[in-house]
């Protein structure tokens, strides 16, 4: 089996992975490491969870390091990292930053939806590596808040889904304005809708590397179609699913029903939280911190959790509505199932579903046979296996602080159901995150991560 150290990373590095219990690379990394640590420009292509992340952290941070100067130059960062959402950023720092402060390095996340005083005050400072997403970035260029004149190595990770978005044209104007002799690598699933302009146009005679795309299934997940007679019958299914003890992501279609049904779950004693575009960035972050830390079991998400989003051990993701294209299958599938364990994806299928549903799951190339289910069905129960304990939830008291009455501050009495109550009801306050974790714990007594009234459970 090849080795981090046999592929030319340095020994503190690779002590470093080990002690974060990575022991070998996966074959994203095999593939590109002796590229990149070269210096030559790297097209990478693979699924999501396929270790592209670390691909490009390890040339990353080995190059900087070998010509780093005696002294951080202020707004004047040496490498770029561009993201197309800000929770797969911050996810790309929590990996980077600990490999980076090896080698005597910093890095700094600048993302929209949060002040920017943090981040200029950290780019005054002096950065060494600059994970963004494009829109602030690029309101951050405008106010000469910095400069990316000596920017030495370039990452576009996520490629298509900045395209997807629509972010090319701020992509292309921030790439513009990096040195061309730079290193660039670029990581994408596929290289269409505009991807493989950006190869073109900012890559020198790149070495490329496919690992397997986005079309690829992964033979250790499991797909299954249930069939359900009704709406009424849907939303038990759904309910049965969410039971279990291990971590389970639903997807919606809405962000108003996502939300819904977070809420639902959490008030039927299965504390759920939910992840979506109309989220106040605290809340988002709050939210996906108790999930992966395991404070709740369950999150509810729209399609912004379907990529860049790395949580360990989901054992369940649930098209609790099916996405309308077989990508968006193929991405939210994609958050099971990852780094070589084994997962199950389960969607749920209405009458006027099935014909939907069958082409979606051909043109995703997934063999799966459809069942009819039923609330309480023989086969739910296999699937779902250990129920958690119910945890009993009980209303606050109406008071002008949690927007009873008319009285309450802005921002609140909305109803809504956040990860701080649900990290208290399940005992997980002060619990690190396993993966670049920064020890802050969920309190039940602060309110709602969503901005909503404190919510108090007991267990029953």
């Amino acid at each position: 089996m090849t080795s981090f150290a046999a592929l030319g990373v340095p020994s503190a590095l690779s002590t470093a992975l080990t002690a974060q219990g990575i022991t070998a690379p996966f074959p994203i990394q095999t593939a590109t490491l002796p590229d990149s640590l070269a210096g030559r420009d790297v097209l990478g292509r693979g699924r999501t969870g396929s270790g592209k992340t670390l691909a490009f952290a390890l040339p990353l941070v080995v190059r900087l390091a070998a010509t780093a100067g005696k002294g951080k130059a202020a707004r004047r960062p040496r490498a770029l990292v561009l993201a197309p959402t800000r929770e797969l950023a911050s996810q790309i720092d929590a990996t980077i930053a600990p490999l980076a402060k090896v080698m005597g390095l910093n890095t700094t996340v600048i993302f929209g939806g949060v002040s920017q005083g943090k981040q200029t005050s950290a780019l005054n400072g002096g950065v060494d590596i600059v994970v963004a997403c494009p829109g602030r970035l690029e309101d951050l260029l405008n106010q000469k808040a910095l400069t990316l004149d000596d920017v030495q190595i370039t990452v576009l990770d996520e490629a298509d889904h900045m395209a997807d978005l629509g972010f090319l044209p701020g992509v292309k104007r921030i790439m513009d304005k990096t040195p061309k002799t730079g290193q660039r690598l670029l990581f994408s699933a596929t290289l269409d809708k505009g991807v493989d302009q950006l190869v073109k146009r900012y890559l020198t005679s790149p070495v490329e590397h496919s690992v397997d795309s986005a079309e690829s299934p992964v033979a250790a997940m499991t797909h299954h179609l249930f069939e359900v007679r009704d709406a009424d019958a849907k939303k038990q299914v759904v309910h049965h699913l969410a039971s279990g003890t291990g971590r389970r992501l639903l997807f919606m279609r809405t962000k108003h029903q996502a939300k819904k049904l977070a809420k639902q779950l959490t008030m039927d004693g299965i504390p759920a939280v939910d992840l979506h575009g109309n989220l106040a960035q605290g809340a988002r972050e709050r939210n996906l911190e108790a999930f992966a830390s395991g404070a709740v079991r369950v999150l509810v998400a729209t399609d912004i959790a379907a990529r860049g989003i790395h949580v360990d051990d989901i054992e369940l993701v649930v098209h609790v509505d099916p996405p309308a294209e077989h990508k968006a299958y193929l991405h939210r599938s994609g958050r099971t199932a990852r780094a070589g364990s084994g997962g199950d994806v389960v969607t749920i299928v209405l009458p006027e579903q099935r014909g939907d549903v069958r082409a979606l799951t051909r043109a995703a190339k997934i063999t799966a046979t459809p069942k009819p289910v039923f609330p309480g069905d023989a086969t739910l129960t296999r699937l779902v296996g250990e129920v958690a304990a119910h945890v009993k939830y009980v209303a606050p008291p109406v008071t002008a602080s949690t927007g009873g009455g008319g009285g309450g501050g802005r921002g609140r009495g909305r109803g809504r159901v956040g990860a701080p109550a649900a990290a208290a009801s399940a005992g997980a306050s002060g619990q690190r995150r396993r993966r670049g974790g920064s020890g802050r714990g969920t309190s039940g007594g602060s309110g709602s991560a969503s901005g909503g009234p404190r919510v108090v459970y007991s267990r029953g």
